[in-house]
């Protein structure tokens, strides 16, 4: 068996500390990342919001166009069936 010196606890320390280093890197790296996930994810919901939000701005002219060409057309029609004097 091999004797287990302070320099060899050394080494093995030192092998530990820098594969800890990278994971540290790797993780800030992983962080950012997210960070620039969630910022893209927050835009996109906001444009979907924006585009229902016109989309039922559009939708309620369209109902207020229908009234009007309903009306209109309720109007012509009560037109031709009234005598004309």
């Amino acid at each position: 068996m091999a004797e287990v010196t302070n320099e060899l606890l050394y080494e093995v320390l030192k092998s530990i500390h820098a594969r800890m280093d990278k994971l540290d890197t790797g993780l800030s790296d992983l962080r950012s990342e997210m960070i620039t996930m969630r910022g893209a994810i927050v835009t996109v919901q906001q444009d979907v919001h924006h585009i229902y939000s016109r989309l039922e701005r559009v939708d309620q002219r369209l109902d207020r166009i229908e009234n009007r060409l309903e009306l209109r057309e309720l109007a012509e029609a009560q037109a031709r069936f009234e005598p004309h004097p």
